[in-house]
């Protein structure tokens, strides 16, 4: 065994010993806490991700493609880069001695009374250096150029122009407030994300991984695959059933088309469906398990952190809008499958097969359900997690007696523990450089002020501007980012462009930080399926050997209400369940008859095809309904069923030709 992974077994091991210890003992201060939790992570990135792993990669791969096995001497070529992870294990060792001896001072520390020392400003540079090396490493370059962009613009904000301008400080008075702020108070990289990383995201993934394992995630797609396996379309439907399923647990949407799309894919293309439409119709159901409750995406959590709310009221508030997402693109499906049924290969052999049975294996969905219940009870989200994990180890117990193929051993478990730990420390990396953005826009220059102050200048009446500006600099920061760093960059540049404007109309302080933290979550994550640059659509084109731009493409067509629904939202707060039962009530009917008569456009086929001009009055049958007024929902409805009536008689008289 390498001395490498001698040092990834007793890293993990010492991670999962500290966070078994601060959820079932006791936990520390957030400033000892949240330090530890990044140096763990830290320390993993290094081992697993070493100075010449993308040159041994490209090795290994090129000797994999010629069936030959890989030159060690050229393996070795650039074993000397391995001289840097020197260097970032002294610098993450100098960052754990500062920590542990300085933690008191620390936690004490009052911003322009206590002294900022030499070692302050050691420490400081070493963890920005050591995040960025780490981020370049996990997530390429983008995300760490982006931060870099964001230390350049605090350090020469003040001679820049318009809203970049701030204020010039005493040089000596900036270096103080800059260090202190990024690593000596709550407010920078050991801020509320990273917290919440280690209070919380840590156990979620860790339940992820075991869940998936001992084949949990395998039984819920197995059950989308069940339950759409007799209807028209019935692959395409079940990769919306199962990536739904699955993304209620997973939250990634990456991770959703490579675990479901391997299956689903193939058998959508076998019944006929175009590669790029496969591809597409998987990217838009993966992409939507990250608004679906009851685990959406990491975001989630760090809003409800954020918020200062139980993470239950955020997952409540998102039921509508995500099942009004599903809901189209299983009618958009539908349609397409109907449109198409005379190409679409209907025989036996383009049936779904599920090769076990579901009914043996339903004791596996104990995990899920107990986590749900737990949060439900208003437990902590850490306990939550934990009841989660024992009890996917007590399910692989019952493995044993009852499916023995899932029985994971002892080798197998440490695995999942290996694999859980390793995506939480790829989870707390980003999530920690992120708060070097946030500290920059927040406390060392002004320019979420200065931002928030052009776009409220625009006035009340000018909330659908402020959304718009808003949604595209989401869509670009999602575009470029993790979905969690698109998200927090968002909540501090957007967020307090969009809440004062809303405050103005009316709304409660609370239901305005809500929609507006919302609005910013979903286009961080609708990002994923916009071209030219989504993720989701990508890796679901290489499992269907799909052109990547069209798949994106189509993928952008199909999921067009979860672009929508955010605008909705806002504008008629009771779809996130901040209203009277009769306005939910109301507003979920003007949703889903709205959200149908668009899904029905998209596809282009209600009864027979749709021409122009019927798809032209469906969406604007659509907009009418999804917009709050009683009398424009009227005039769409109206519009909508003349359209569908319509287009059901001209079907009629084609048949009877």
């Amino acid at each position: 065994m390498s001395l490498r992974n001698i040092a990834a077994i007793l890293v993990t091991i010492a991670f999962f010993a500290f966070q078994m210890y601060i959820a079932l003992v006791k936990q520390f201060a957030p400033m000892l806490q949240s330090p530890l939790h990044l140096i763990f992570a830290l320390t993993l990135v290094f081992i697993y991700f070493p100075a010449d792993n993308n040159y041994r990669k490209k090795i290994k791969k090129a000797a994999k493609d010629s069936g030959n096995d890989p030159d060690p001497a050229l393996l070795n070529k650039y074993s000397w880069l391995n001289w840097i992870d020197l260097l970032a294990y002294i610098g993450i060792g100098y960052l754990l001695w500062y920590v542990l001896t300085q933690f008191t001072r620390l936690n004490d520390y009052v911003l322009g009374v206590d002294e900022v020392m030499t070692i302050d400003h050691a420490a400081m540079i070493a963890a920005i250096l050591l995040l960025l090396v780490a981020v370049y490493r996990t997530l390429g370059g983008i995300l760490a150029g982006f931060i870099t962009v964001f230390i350049i613009f605090a350090w020469t904000s003040p001679y820049l122009p318009g809203i970049l301008h701030t204020n010039l400080k005493p040089i000596s008075q900036f270096v103080e407030e800059f260090t202190s702020g990024m690593t000596m108070t709550e407010s920078g990289v050991f801020g509320t994300p990273l917290l919440t990383s280690a209070n919380t995201l840590f156990y979620f993934i860790v339940f992820g991984a075991f869940f998936s394992t001992i084949g949990g995630g395998q039984l819920l797609i197995d059950m989308g695959m069940k339950l759409s396996n007799k209807s028209s379309g019935g692959p395409a439907k079940a990769a919306v059933l199962s990536s739904g399923l699955m993304g209620m647990i997973s939250g990634s949407a990456v991770a959703n088309v490579a675990t479901t799309g391997v299956m689903t894919i193939p058998m959508m293309k076998k019944i006929g469906y175009e590669p790029e439409e496969a591809g597409a119709v998987e990217a838009v159901a993966s992409t939507g398990g990250q608004i679906m409750p009851p685990i959406m995406g990491v975001g989630a959590f760090i809003m409800a952190e954020m918020l200062g709310v139980n993470y239950m009221s955020i997952a409540a508030s998102a039921i509508i809008p995500a099942v009004a997402y599903y809901f189209a693109v299983f009618v958009l499906v539908d349609k397409i499958a109907a449109k198409r049924a005379a190409n679409l290969d209907t025989t036996a052999d383009a049936s779904i097969k599920v090769d076990r049975p579901i009914f043996s294996r339903l004791y596996l969905l104990i995990p899920a359900i107990l986590l749900v219940v737990w949060i439900i009870r208003g437990y902590s989200l850490m306990r939550a997690g934990m009841v989660g994990i024992f009890t996917c180890l007590a399910c692989d117990v019952i493995n044993y007696f009852v499916n023995k193929p899932d029985f994971l051993n002892l080798k197998q478990l440490w695995d999942c523990c290996i694999d859980g730990a390793k995506q939480a420390a790829a989870i707390a990396i980003p999530t920690a450089a992120c708060g070097i953005i946030i500290n920059v826009v927040t406390q060392q220059t002004s320019l979420a002020t200065n931002l928030s102050v052009l776009i409220r200048s625009l006035g009340t009446n000018y909330l659908f501007l402020a959304m718009c500006i808003a949604m595209v600099g989401c869509m670009i920061l999602g575009m470029a980012l993790p979905t969690v760093a698109a998200y927090l960059v968002g909540v501090i540049l957007f967020v307090p462009c969009i809440q004062p404007i809303l405050l103005q109309t009316g709304l409660e302080p609370a239901t305005a930080a809500l929609c507006s933290n919302m609005f910013v979550f979903y286009y961080g994550i609708m990002a994923q399926i916009t071209p030219p640059v989504c993720v989701a659509s990508y890796t679901a084109a290489g499992i269907a050997g799909a052109d990547a731009m069209k798949t994106g493409l189509k993928g952008f067509t199909f999921a067009m209400v979860g672009f929508l629904v955010p605008f909705v939202f806002v504008y008629n707060p009771p779809l996130l369940l901040k209203g009277t039962w009769t306005e939910i009530a109301i507003a979920t009917l003007q949703l889903a008859v709205g959200t149908y008569f668009l899904a029905v456009m998209v596809a282009g086929y209600f009864k027979t095809h749709l021409n122009v001009i019927e798809r032209v009055l469906l969406f604007a049958a659509s907009m009418c309904l999804i917009a709050p007024e009683m009398i424009s929902s009227i005039v769409g409805a109206v519009i909508g069923i003349a359209m569908l009536l319509i287009n059901a008689s001209k079907a009629k008289k084609e048949a009877t030709a």
